[in-house]
């Protein structure tokens, strides 16, 4: 009986242990997954393959350590990289007694259509009148005008006869010495550009649009600043539209500063602040540069006197130079005539005369106005204005 219940209670054990660990064995099926750990994985870049760039985003300012993986979460700051802009190289202008020496290859293809026309007709053993008479027709043709011409040839005539015998260079110094008269040596030709106790110099440059105004206001900044003077220029043509910025190039090249104002701005009202920024910087000279006038426009021409009239609340101007194109003849006459009207013209300066032009207009147009030809255009270089001096161009004119 004893071992009866004993059986009976091993039994009971054994079912209920058999139970617990089905039950266990449930429980552990059911669990959750577990939780991902805390810690972080850091996940190298991928190599760039061949013939691809490595991603580098550009448009952040900032990136921190989380972001990267590391614990702590501390900003890092990417310092910029500042690139400073180059400052413009100033040029260095030739200086002007250089820039003579280049006259007598600029103006040597004109030599045919003056001084060596000149010199093969008075060579002939005989000069009569027809050859007096081509003398003329040369000299007209080579723009040196009626008058001059005439008294020109009055001359010749009288020292030929003189002088008999007529050798190659008995005629060359003959010529020299009547074309270097006609151009009238004693003349006056230095830019004046000294101004009075504290103020600059002020030289206004006129003349009708294409002559090469601007670009002269330009070259004569170069040859002021090759001779030491500090400059300031004043950008007084708003009816063109190039012609501030064209300017301001010009300066900005030698290291002068450019007065502007808006387009079809009042020129006066530039020219004025042009002056007065000159007076306060203490420049040694203001170029003011105005608007091309037609000469036929009537309005227009009372304006550039109202420029002058405005500009000389400063003090009086020192120069009012006229700048011609010395390939248009007559017509520039006509209009040096206009100009001397509105304005009190000082000195000429003779563009274009590169060898493409007839060099009598400097005779011609000294004539008409009875001022100076001071500044004459060699060619389209940067440097290719030089002062006038009759000797060298005569020179340069009949060839050695």
């Amino acid at each position: 009986m004893e071992i009866v219940i004993l059986a009976v209670v091993i039994a009971l054990v054994a079912v209920g242990l058999i139970s617990g660990l089905v039950v266990s064995s449930r429980k552990k099926k059911q669990l959750p997954p577990s939780a991902p750990s805390s810690t972080p994985t850091i996940t190298p870049p991928a190599e760039p393959r061949v013939g691809e760039e490595a991603e580098t985003p550009r448009d952040e300012a900032r990136r921190t350590t989380e972001e990267v993986g590391l614990p702590g979460g501390t900003p890092v700051e990417e310092t910029p990289v500042v690139i400073e802009p180059e400052a413009p190289r100033l040029e260095v202008p030739e200086p002007t007694a250089g820039r003579l020496v280049r006259l007598r290859a600029r103006l040597a293809r004109s030599q045919n259509s003056l001084g060596k026309g000149l010199l093969t007709l008075l060579s002939r053993d005989n000069l009569d009148e027809d050859t007096w008479e081509e003398i003329e027709d040369t000299l007209l043709t080579a723009d040196v005008g009626v008058a001059p011409t005439q008294e020109l040839v009055e001359r010749l005539r009288e020292r030929v006869r003189v002088l008999g015998t007529r050798t190659p260079d008995e005629l060359r110094t003959l010529l020299r010495e009547e074309l270097v008269t006609l151009l009238g040596p004693e003349l006056d030709r230095e830019v004046k550009t000294e101004g009075g106790e504290g103020t600059p110099g002020v030289v206004m440059v006129v003349g009708v649009n294409g002559t090469g105004k601007t670009t002269t206001t330009g070259k004569l900044a170069r040859v002021l600043v090759a001779d030491g003077r500090s400059v300031v220029l004043g950008a007084a043509d708003t009816f063109r539209a190039a012609a501030a910025d064209q300017l301001q190039t010009w300066g900005e090249r030698v290291g002068a500063r450019t007065v502007r104002g808006p387009e079809a701005g009042d020129p006066a009202s530039i020219a004025f602040d042009a002056v007065k920024e000159g007076i306060a910087e203490g420049a040694d000279v203001v170029l003011i540069d105005t608007a091309g006038r037609l000469h036929t426009k009537t309005g227009l021409m009372d304006e550039l006197g109202k420029v002058k009239r405005v500009v000389e609340k400063h003090g009086p101007l020192d120069e009012i130079l006229l700048v011609l194109d010395a390939t248009t003849g007559q017509n520039g006459l006509v209009q040096a005539r206009v100009f001397a009207e509105v304005v009190d013209i000082t000195g000429i300066v003779l563009t274009k005369l590169d060898g493409t032009a007839k060099g009598g207009i400097v005779i011609a147009v000294q004539r008409e106005l009875g001022v100076p030809v001071k500044l004459i255009g060699l060619g389209e270089g940067p440097d290719d204005l030089a002062p006038f001096e009759p000797g060298a161009f005569v020179d340069a004119l009949i060839g050695d």
